[in-house]
């Protein structure tokens, strides 16, 4: 069964231990705004956007993600151009907050951060899809340096926008597991995206509809890295997003097939890999 070509990756949810401090980031850094907030919970969405992108979950007392563990190596917020993406440069840079990386991956020009409890970040615009090229049927991603002065020219100087531009969305979520033999097996072979790129050592991209991962996978923290402890910091969950019932009972089906019996998350299907990262199963 492969997954239905118009699924997409939805919001990702938050362990985090300072909510304050952590919406002030993703607020003022990252540009994003608070759609509604209950209790511990805070929403966070693109501007005038009605769906989450970002969901944080205040645990005071939860540890923090030890190192070398399974999780979330990054979530990234695709930007709708080049111009928003130096947009988002110069609104990281003015808040006071660094990033880590900037590169060239041949589909994508994307920068990278951690936000204050070390999730991994990254922002990032995607190259027309006539622009990406495939090398013995496969598709052809690299990792290069970025031209900052080429992205920086595309928006007049210093200019943040208000917030994160419109449109923005959860462009793929990229995990580190221990295997990626049970990892491919898992979100491959029983979930149903489709394996695009294998060249990467220690990593394997997956997606639906010919996209250029909205999976990533890796075993750079090491080959059998164990699981966080339950309710550290970090990933909780992020959503699969099905264009309808019918391809959602379609991914269920397969899962039951293969032996993993979903669980129950409010009404909505949810699985765990088996490196502990869990996914929502949701319908636009």
């Amino acid at each position: 069964m492969r997954i239905d070509p118009g699924t997409s990756i939805g919001a990702v949810t938050l362990t985090v231990a300072d909510l304050e401090a952590q919406a002030s980031f993703y607020e003022n850094a990252i540009g994003l705004r608070t759609l509604r907030r209950s209790g511990h919970r805070l929403e966070l969405a693109a501007p005038g956007g009605e769906a989450p992108l970002v969901i944080l979950v205040d645990a005071p007392a939860a540890p923090p993600r030890p190192a070398r563990t399974t999780g979330l190596f990054h979530f990234a917020l695709l930007v709708p151009s080049r111009g928003e993406l130096a947009r988002s440069l110069h609104r990281v840079s003015a808040a006071g907050w660094r990033f880590s990386g900037a590169s060239d991956h041949l589909v994508s020009e994307a920068l990278y951060l951690d936000d204050p409890e070390g999730n991994g970040i990254e922002i990032y615009r995607d190259r027309d899809r006539d622009e990406w090229s495939y090398a013995g049927g496969e598709l052809r991603m690299a990792t290069l340096p970025l031209d900052l002065e080429g992205v920086l020219d595309s928006a007049p100087s210093g200019e943040t926008g208000a917030g994160i531009a419109p449109g923005t969305r959860i462009g793929h979520v990229h995990l580190q597991v221990a295997s990626i033999r049970d990892a491919e097996a898992f979100w491959v072979d029983a979930v149903g995206f489709d394996a695009v790129v294998r060249g990467y050592p220690g990593a394997l991209f997956a997606s639906a509809g010919g996209y250029h991962h909205h999976l990533g996978l890796n075993t750079w923290a090491g080959e059998g890295a164990p699981a966080p402890p339950p309710g550290a910091r970090g990933l909780r969950a992020f959503e699969i997003v099905l264009p309808d019932g019918a391809s959602l009972r379609d991914v269920v089906q397969s899962l039951e097939a293969a032996g993993v019996e979903p669980a129950d998350d409010g009404g909505r299907p949810s699985v765990s890999d088996p490196s502990g990262n869990r996914a929502v199963l949701a319908v636009r």
